[in-house]
């Protein structure tokens, strides 16, 4: 597979491209040193700097790796899921146990650390949730969800935050099925309000224990829940 001279469009965008059906085709198979940054750049019709920012982009697939002194060398053929699309892939009880981690830890962390402020935007989560009961599932999930965020954001510590929030988009779809698979809201559309309300109290009575207690046990019976699906 002859590499060509590229159109003078997105240049880098088109080099990563093309360097990368070159690893992904078996023409450079791992272990093979790539040709210099000169070599490519004439081949490519492109200035070093372009090739060199490509090269980068590769690395950062998990496809080449820089040694210093030696050259750039092939390292994997297939590139490496980035977090989200890993996740996409995941079993949803895989991602739902790794949720509990995340959430029981920040609902403790929240009643600890959780303000008036918090309390306010909790408070109207919880109430916009109760609301969402004459929504759709789509809604009511959604809105569930947006009380789960705003327990989350009370912990005060972003690493959770933006853990919780890639976890958001596999978990949304898996409760909507969830929800209309088992017809959980057929008989009562505020389905599971009571754990909530109790996980609200525990965080504004500044009770960590109760609070993951609380949380744990609601998303184990969500999680027993998928587990039967």
């Amino acid at each position: 597979m002859p590499l060509g001279a590229l159109r003078p469009s997105p240049l880098v965008e088109q080099a990563t491209q093309h360097l990368r059906d070159q690893i992904t085709g078996g023409h450079w198979p791992v272990g093979t040193k790539l040709p210099a940054e000169t070599a490519l750049a004439k081949t490519l019709g492109v200035g070093r700097s372009t090739v060199r920012e490509a090269l980068r982009a590769l690395a950062g697939a998990g496809l080449v790796q820089a040694r210093q002194g030696s050259g750039v060398f092939v390292v994997a053929t297939e590139p490496a899921e980035d977090w989200p699309t890993r996740l996409r892939r995941a079993a949803i009880t895989d991602v739902y146990e790794v949720r509990m981690l995340i959430e029981v830890e920040a609902a403790q962390l929240a009643a600890q650390r959780r303000t008036e402020d918090d309390l306010t935007v909790i408070g109207a989560a919880l109430a916009r949730r109760r609301e969402a009961a004459g929504d759709d599932t789509v809604g009511f999930v959604d809105a569930d969800i947006a009380l789960h965020a705003a327990v989350v954001a009370a912990a005060h510590n972003p690493v959770l935050t933006g853990l919780f929030t890639e976890f958001v988009p596999v978990l949304r779809q898996a409760l909507v099925d969830l929800v209309e698979l088992l017809g959980l809201r057929s008989d009562d559309p505020n389905h599971g309000d009571a754990g909530h309300a109790a996980l609200v109290d525990a965080i504004a009575g500044s009770d960590a224990e109760a609070a993951g207690t609380v949380l744990r046990d609601e998303l184990n019976r969500t999680l027993t829940q998928l587990c039967g699906i």
